[in-house]
Protein backbone atom coordinates (compact mmCIF):
# COMPACT_ATOMS: atom_id res chain seq x y z
CA UNK A 1 0.00 0.00 0.00
CA UNK A 2 2.51 2.55 0.70
CA UNK A 3 5.34 3.92 -1.42
CA UNK A 4 8.07 2.70 -0.72
CA UNK A 5 10.43 4.52 -3.73
CA UNK A 6 13.42 6.60 -1.70
CA UNK A 7 13.79 9.91 -3.12
CA UNK A 8 15.80 12.25 -0.80
CA UNK A 9 17.58 14.72 -3.22
CA UNK A 10 16.76 16.04 -6.87
CA UNK A 11 18.94 14.55 -9.41
CA UNK A 12 21.26 16.86 -10.48
CA UNK A 13 23.92 16.35 -13.58
CA UNK A 14 27.18 18.20 -13.41
CA UNK A 15 29.02 18.87 -16.92
CA UNK A 16 32.58 17.91 -16.04
CA UNK A 17 35.44 19.52 -17.08
CA UNK A 18 36.78 17.03 -19.57
CA UNK A 19 33.58 17.46 -21.13
CA UNK A 20 34.55 20.62 -22.49
CA UNK A 21 36.35 20.23 -26.11
CA UNK A 22 39.38 22.83 -26.35
CA UNK A 23 39.27 24.56 -29.24
CA UNK A 24 42.37 24.13 -31.80
CA UNK A 25 43.90 27.28 -33.16
CA UNK A 26 45.71 26.64 -36.33
CA UNK A 27 48.60 28.31 -37.54
CA UNK A 28 48.57 31.92 -38.19
CA UNK A 29 45.11 32.36 -36.83
CA UNK A 30 45.06 35.49 -33.90
CA UNK A 31 42.14 35.68 -31.75
CA UNK A 32 41.90 38.71 -30.37
CA UNK A 33 42.64 39.28 -26.83
CA UNK A 34 39.28 40.73 -25.91
CA UNK A 35 37.67 37.71 -27.69
CA UNK A 36 40.04 34.85 -26.04
CA UNK A 37 39.01 35.92 -22.44
CA UNK A 38 35.28 36.05 -23.54
CA UNK A 39 35.88 32.54 -24.70
CA UNK A 40 37.76 31.65 -21.26
CA UNK A 41 34.77 33.18 -19.21
CA UNK A 42 32.36 31.24 -21.50
CA UNK A 43 34.15 28.28 -20.43
CA UNK A 44 34.48 28.64 -17.00
CA UNK A 45 30.62 29.54 -17.48
CA UNK A 46 29.60 26.32 -19.08
CA UNK A 47 31.62 24.07 -16.75
CA UNK A 48 29.42 25.55 -13.62
CA UNK A 49 26.21 25.07 -15.19
CA UNK A 50 23.81 22.71 -13.49
CA UNK A 51 20.94 20.70 -15.32
CA UNK A 52 18.29 20.03 -12.50
CA UNK A 53 15.74 17.19 -13.48
CA UNK A 54 12.80 18.39 -11.46
CA UNK A 55 10.38 15.67 -9.73
CA UNK A 56 6.50 16.97 -9.50
CA UNK A 57 4.84 14.53 -7.59
CA UNK A 58 1.61 16.76 -7.68
CA UNK A 59 -1.87 15.63 -9.37
CA UNK A 60 -2.76 19.77 -9.55
CA UNK A 61 -2.21 22.65 -8.04
CA UNK A 62 -2.91 26.15 -7.97
CA UNK A 63 -1.22 29.44 -8.93
CA UNK A 64 -3.15 32.28 -8.73
CA UNK A 65 -1.06 33.61 -5.59
CA UNK A 66 1.68 36.31 -6.74
CA UNK A 67 3.29 36.08 -3.13
CA UNK A 68 4.13 33.13 -0.90
CA UNK A 69 1.56 31.01 0.50
CA UNK A 70 1.24 31.08 4.27
CA UNK A 71 -1.99 29.19 5.29
CA UNK A 72 -4.07 26.60 3.94
CA UNK A 73 -7.31 24.68 4.89
CA UNK A 74 -9.77 22.27 3.41
CA UNK A 75 -13.42 22.12 3.56
CA UNK A 76 -14.65 20.32 6.24
CA UNK A 77 -17.23 18.73 4.01
CA UNK A 78 -17.04 18.71 0.59
CA UNK A 79 -13.15 18.14 0.55
CA UNK A 80 -12.84 19.34 -2.60
CA UNK A 81 -12.93 22.73 -1.88
CA UNK A 82 -9.49 25.16 -0.83
CA UNK A 83 -8.99 28.05 0.75
CA UNK A 84 -5.71 29.88 0.73
CA UNK A 85 -3.99 32.71 1.72
CA UNK A 86 -0.49 34.64 1.28
CA UNK A 87 1.90 37.12 1.03
CA UNK A 88 -0.20 39.10 -1.67
CA UNK A 89 -2.82 39.87 0.69
CA UNK A 90 -5.51 37.83 -1.11
CA UNK A 91 -7.51 34.85 -0.33
CA UNK A 92 -8.77 32.45 -2.40
CA UNK A 93 -11.22 29.46 -2.74
CA UNK A 94 -10.68 27.11 -4.95
CA UNK A 95 -10.95 23.47 -6.36
CA UNK A 96 -8.33 21.03 -5.35
CA UNK A 97 -9.38 18.27 -8.11
CA UNK A 98 -9.59 20.57 -11.21
CA UNK A 99 -7.24 23.70 -9.78
CA UNK A 100 -10.45 26.00 -10.54
CA UNK A 101 -10.41 29.32 -8.74
CA UNK A 102 -14.07 29.96 -7.57
CA UNK A 103 -13.91 33.07 -6.00
CA UNK A 104 -11.05 36.19 -5.14
CA UNK A 105 -11.49 36.76 -1.43
CA UNK A 106 -9.93 39.83 -1.26
CA UNK A 107 -9.83 42.71 1.72
CA UNK A 108 -6.64 42.65 3.33
CA UNK A 109 -4.00 45.29 3.27
CA UNK A 110 -1.30 42.83 4.14
CA UNK A 111 -0.22 39.55 4.51
CA UNK A 112 -2.91 36.69 4.89
CA UNK A 113 -1.73 34.49 7.86
CA UNK A 114 -3.91 32.21 8.49
CA UNK A 115 -7.47 30.92 7.04
CA UNK A 116 -9.86 28.21 8.07
CA UNK A 117 -13.64 26.88 7.29
CA UNK A 118 -15.96 26.93 9.73
CA UNK A 119 -16.38 23.17 11.55
CA UNK A 120 -19.95 22.98 9.58
CA UNK A 121 -18.17 24.25 5.94
CA UNK A 122 -20.87 27.32 5.91
CA UNK A 123 -18.61 30.10 6.33
CA UNK A 124 -14.59 30.79 6.09
CA UNK A 125 -12.53 32.99 7.92
CA UNK A 126 -9.10 34.80 6.82
CA UNK A 127 -6.83 36.87 9.62
CA UNK A 128 -3.84 39.24 8.28
CA UNK A 129 -1.20 41.24 9.74
CA UNK A 130 -3.49 44.32 8.65
CA UNK A 131 -5.32 43.55 11.96
CA UNK A 132 -8.35 42.57 9.99
CA UNK A 133 -10.66 38.95 9.97
CA UNK A 134 -13.00 38.92 7.12
CA UNK A 135 -15.54 36.25 7.11
CA UNK A 136 -17.29 35.00 3.80
CA UNK A 137 -20.26 32.36 2.68
CA UNK A 138 -18.28 29.37 1.29
CA UNK A 139 -21.26 28.99 -1.69
CA UNK A 140 -21.40 32.06 -2.83
CA UNK A 141 -18.23 34.24 -1.74
CA UNK A 142 -20.14 36.70 -0.20
CA UNK A 143 -18.35 38.99 2.62
CA UNK A 144 -20.41 38.23 5.84
CA UNK A 145 -18.52 40.12 8.62
CA UNK A 146 -15.33 42.51 8.66
CA UNK A 147 -13.96 42.09 12.27
CA UNK A 148 -11.14 44.65 13.41
CA UNK A 149 -9.92 45.33 17.07
CA UNK A 150 -6.25 43.27 17.55
CA UNK A 151 -3.25 43.87 16.21
CA UNK A 152 -1.43 41.47 13.56
CA UNK A 153 -3.41 38.48 13.70
CA UNK A 154 -1.11 35.56 14.63
CA UNK A 155 -3.86 32.76 14.29
CA UNK A 156 -7.85 32.05 13.80
CA UNK A 157 -9.86 29.00 14.91
CA UNK A 158 -13.56 28.11 14.97
CA UNK A 159 -15.84 26.69 17.92
CA UNK A 160 -15.99 23.12 17.23
CA UNK A 161 -19.90 23.45 17.48
CA UNK A 162 -20.89 26.54 16.36
CA UNK A 163 -20.48 29.89 14.15
CA UNK A 164 -17.83 31.14 17.11
CA UNK A 165 -14.59 32.24 15.65
CA UNK A 166 -11.12 33.26 17.76
CA UNK A 167 -7.99 35.20 16.85
CA UNK A 168 -4.87 35.96 18.92
CA UNK A 169 -2.64 38.20 18.14
CA UNK A 170 0.74 40.29 17.87
CA UNK A 171 -0.13 42.71 20.94
CA UNK A 172 -1.06 39.80 23.07
CA UNK A 173 -4.64 39.92 23.18
CA UNK A 174 -7.10 37.17 22.05
CA UNK A 175 -10.82 37.75 20.81
CA UNK A 176 -14.10 35.98 20.14
CA UNK A 177 -16.92 37.05 17.94
CA UNK A 178 -19.77 35.54 17.21
CA UNK A 179 -20.86 34.84 13.54
CA UNK A 180 -22.79 35.91 11.31
CA UNK A 181 -23.44 39.19 12.68
CA UNK A 182 -20.02 40.01 14.23
CA UNK A 183 -20.53 41.05 17.65
CA UNK A 184 -17.46 40.68 19.29
CA UNK A 185 -18.31 38.49 22.51
CA UNK A 186 -15.18 39.17 24.54
CA UNK A 187 -11.65 40.13 24.58
CA UNK A 188 -9.00 37.72 26.69
CA UNK A 189 -6.04 39.47 28.40
CA UNK A 190 -3.64 37.68 30.24
CA UNK A 191 -0.39 37.40 28.27
CA UNK A 192 2.54 40.36 27.92
CA UNK A 193 3.63 39.04 24.29
CA UNK A 194 2.25 38.09 21.74
CA UNK A 195 -0.28 35.19 21.60
CA UNK A 196 1.51 32.71 19.30
CA UNK A 197 -0.34 30.00 19.48
CA UNK A 198 -4.08 28.98 20.54
CA UNK A 199 -7.35 27.08 20.09
CA UNK A 200 -10.72 25.88 21.75
CA UNK A 201 -10.55 22.42 23.26
CA UNK A 202 -11.86 20.03 21.12
CA UNK A 203 -14.91 19.54 23.84
CA UNK A 204 -15.63 23.42 23.05
CA UNK A 205 -16.01 24.31 26.43
CA UNK A 206 -12.22 25.97 27.10
CA UNK A 207 -9.42 27.74 25.31
CA UNK A 208 -5.83 27.54 25.76
CA UNK A 209 -3.42 29.74 24.25
CA UNK A 210 0.22 30.43 24.23
CA UNK A 211 2.57 33.21 24.19
CA UNK A 212 5.62 35.12 23.57
CA UNK A 213 6.27 35.46 27.50
CA UNK A 214 6.44 31.98 27.89
CA UNK A 215 3.24 31.52 29.66
CA UNK A 216 0.32 29.01 29.05
CA UNK A 217 -3.22 29.97 29.99
CA UNK A 218 -6.01 27.81 30.31
CA UNK A 219 -9.35 30.26 29.72
CA UNK A 220 -13.48 29.96 30.66
CA UNK A 221 -14.62 31.29 27.07
CA UNK A 222 -18.22 32.51 28.72
CA UNK A 223 -16.73 34.42 31.59
CA UNK A 224 -13.38 35.32 29.78
CA UNK A 225 -11.31 34.64 33.03
CA UNK A 226 -7.93 32.57 33.62
CA UNK A 227 -8.72 28.95 34.99
CA UNK A 228 -4.98 28.04 35.30
CA UNK A 229 -2.01 29.79 34.18
CA UNK A 230 1.58 28.97 34.19
CA UNK A 231 4.92 30.97 33.17
CA UNK A 232 8.15 30.62 33.30
CA UNK A 233 8.36 31.43 37.05
CA UNK A 234 7.93 27.98 37.34
CA UNK A 235 11.56 26.73 36.90
CA UNK A 236 10.11 23.33 35.43
CA UNK A 237 8.16 25.28 32.78
CA UNK A 238 9.20 27.15 29.33
CA UNK A 239 11.12 30.41 30.37
CA UNK A 240 11.31 31.41 26.23
CA UNK A 241 8.42 31.57 23.92
CA UNK A 242 5.81 29.08 23.24
CA UNK A 243 5.69 28.34 19.51
CA UNK A 244 3.33 25.27 19.22
CA UNK A 245 0.53 23.33 21.28
CA UNK A 246 -1.69 20.61 20.56
CA UNK A 247 -4.59 19.13 22.58
CA UNK A 248 -5.67 15.85 23.26
CA UNK A 249 -9.07 14.63 21.86
CA UNK A 250 -10.68 14.10 25.86
CA UNK A 251 -9.58 17.91 26.20
CA UNK A 252 -7.56 16.78 29.23
CA UNK A 253 -4.12 17.32 28.18
CA UNK A 254 -1.98 19.91 26.56
CA UNK A 255 1.19 19.38 24.15
CA UNK A 256 3.57 22.29 24.12
CA UNK A 257 6.79 23.49 21.94
CA UNK A 258 8.92 25.91 22.89
CA UNK A 259 11.82 28.39 21.17
CA UNK A 260 13.92 26.34 23.65
CA UNK A 261 13.85 23.07 21.94
CA UNK A 262 11.56 21.27 24.47
CA UNK A 263 8.25 20.15 24.66
CA UNK A 264 5.89 20.18 28.23
CA UNK A 265 2.92 18.08 28.58
CA UNK A 266 0.12 19.56 30.83
CA UNK A 267 -3.11 18.19 32.65
CA UNK A 268 -5.55 20.69 31.90
CA UNK A 269 -7.36 19.64 34.84
CA UNK A 270 -5.25 20.62 37.52
CA UNK A 271 -2.03 22.69 36.16
CA UNK A 272 0.54 19.68 36.81
CA UNK A 273 3.25 19.68 34.56
CA UNK A 274 3.07 15.76 33.54
CA UNK A 275 7.04 15.80 32.10
CA UNK A 276 9.33 17.21 29.66
CA UNK A 277 10.27 15.71 25.94
CA UNK A 278 13.67 17.27 25.10
CA UNK A 279 16.11 15.56 22.28
CA UNK A 280 15.52 18.31 19.83
CA UNK A 281 18.67 21.01 19.14
CA UNK A 282 16.48 23.88 17.88
CA UNK A 283 13.03 25.48 18.40
CA UNK A 284 10.15 22.93 18.20
CA UNK A 285 7.66 24.00 15.56
CA UNK A 286 5.04 21.20 15.71
CA UNK A 287 3.20 19.63 18.18
CA UNK A 288 0.17 16.75 17.98
CA UNK A 289 -1.54 13.75 19.73
CA UNK A 290 -2.38 10.50 18.41
CA UNK A 291 -6.35 9.65 18.48
CA UNK A 292 -5.62 5.72 18.24
CA UNK A 293 -2.48 5.40 20.35
CA UNK A 294 -0.94 6.80 23.48
CA UNK A 295 1.75 8.83 21.27
CA UNK A 296 2.62 12.15 20.98
CA UNK A 297 5.21 13.72 18.19
CA UNK A 298 7.42 16.80 18.04
CA UNK A 299 8.99 18.56 14.54
CA UNK A 300 11.94 20.89 15.48
CA UNK A 301 13.93 23.17 13.21
CA UNK A 302 16.82 20.90 13.73
CA UNK A 303 14.73 18.64 10.93
CA UNK A 304 14.13 15.67 13.42
CA UNK A 305 10.46 14.43 14.26
CA UNK A 306 10.56 12.58 17.23
CA UNK A 307 7.55 10.30 18.66
CA UNK A 308 7.40 10.02 22.16
CA UNK A 309 5.46 7.36 24.77
CA UNK A 310 2.98 9.55 26.76
CA UNK A 311 2.51 6.79 29.16
CA UNK A 312 6.37 6.25 29.66
CA UNK A 313 7.75 9.34 28.59
CA UNK A 314 10.15 7.89 26.51
CA UNK A 315 10.81 8.39 22.89
CA UNK A 316 10.15 5.79 20.50
CA UNK A 317 11.01 6.82 17.12
CA UNK A 318 13.07 9.16 15.46
CA UNK A 319 12.35 10.01 12.14
CA UNK A 320 14.20 12.87 9.80
CA UNK A 321 13.82 15.56 6.96
CA UNK A 322 16.43 17.43 5.17
CA UNK A 323 15.54 20.58 6.55
CA UNK A 324 13.18 22.57 9.27
CA UNK A 325 9.97 20.73 10.52
CA UNK A 326 7.57 23.05 10.00
CA UNK A 327 3.40 21.61 10.84
CA UNK A 328 2.95 18.06 11.50
CA UNK A 329 -0.85 16.45 11.62
CA UNK A 330 -1.70 12.78 13.01
CA UNK A 331 -4.31 11.38 10.42
CA UNK A 332 -7.76 10.32 12.04
CA UNK A 333 -7.87 7.22 13.56
CA UNK A 334 -4.89 6.22 12.21
CA UNK A 335 -1.08 5.27 13.76
CA UNK A 336 -0.01 7.55 10.74
CA UNK A 337 1.41 11.44 10.30
CA UNK A 338 2.15 13.76 7.44
CA UNK A 339 5.00 16.25 8.22
CA UNK A 340 5.94 18.83 5.54
CA UNK A 341 9.28 20.96 6.13
CA UNK A 342 11.13 23.56 4.69
CA UNK A 343 13.33 20.85 2.68
CA UNK A 344 10.11 21.72 -0.21
CA UNK A 345 8.57 17.86 0.75
CA UNK A 346 5.65 16.14 2.33
CA UNK A 347 6.70 12.97 4.25
CA UNK A 348 4.01 10.17 5.51
CA UNK A 349 5.20 8.39 8.49
CA UNK A 350 4.25 5.40 10.79
CA UNK A 351 4.52 6.15 14.20
CA UNK A 352 4.85 2.86 15.45
CA UNK A 353 8.43 1.83 13.18
CA UNK A 354 9.41 5.36 12.52
CA UNK A 355 9.19 4.27 8.68
CA UNK A 356 8.82 6.61 6.02
CA UNK A 357 5.57 5.23 4.09
CA UNK A 358 5.59 7.61 1.75
CA UNK A 359 7.23 10.83 0.53
CA UNK A 360 6.01 14.08 -2.15
CA UNK A 361 8.29 16.40 -4.18
CA UNK A 362 6.80 19.26 -6.10
CA UNK A 363 7.59 22.80 -4.59
CA UNK A 364 10.93 24.54 -5.17
CA UNK A 365 10.82 26.30 -1.64
CA UNK A 366 9.51 25.58 1.59
CA UNK A 367 6.30 24.48 2.44
CA UNK A 368 5.02 26.98 5.18
CA UNK A 369 1.62 24.80 5.63
CA UNK A 370 -0.74 22.35 4.67
CA UNK A 371 -4.29 20.51 4.72
CA UNK A 372 -5.13 16.59 4.92
CA UNK A 373 -8.19 14.64 4.32
CA UNK A 374 -10.17 13.08 6.56
CA UNK A 375 -8.81 9.38 4.76
CA UNK A 376 -5.11 11.02 5.11
CA UNK A 377 -4.80 10.36 1.05
CA UNK A 378 -5.07 13.74 0.06
CA UNK A 379 -2.58 16.94 1.10
CA UNK A 380 -2.74 19.92 0.25
CA UNK A 381 0.16 22.81 0.94
CA UNK A 382 1.18 25.84 0.85
CA UNK A 383 4.80 27.34 0.07
CA UNK A 384 7.15 30.16 -0.22
CA UNK A 385 7.18 29.86 -4.18
CA UNK A 386 3.87 31.31 -3.91
CA UNK A 387 1.83 27.63 -5.36
CA UNK A 388 -0.53 25.56 -3.92
CA UNK A 389 -0.12 21.90 -4.86
CA UNK A 390 -2.30 18.75 -4.27
CA UNK A 391 -0.79 15.13 -3.27
CA UNK A 392 -2.49 12.14 -3.91
CA UNK A 393 -2.25 8.58 -2.52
Amino acid sequence: MADQETIDQEGEEFIEQGEIFEEQILDNDVIPMEDADADEENSEDRTNDVVIDLIDDSVQGFFSHQDSVYAVDLHPINQDIVVSGGGDDKSFLWRSDTGEQLYELSGHTDTVTSVMFSRDGEFVASGGMDGKVFVWKVDSGELVASLEGPDEIVWIDWHPKGPILLAGANDASIWMWQLPSGNCMTVFSGHSQAATVGKFTPDGKKIVSGSEDSSLILWDPKTASAILKITGDDSRFHQVGITSLAINKESTLVLTGSLDSSSRLVNLNNGTILGSFGDHTDSIEATGFCDVLPLVATGSVDGKLNIWDVNTMRLRQTCRHDDAVVKLKWHLDSPLLTTCSADKTVRVWDARTGNRERIWHGHQDSILDFAISRDGRKVITASDDHVCLVFSA
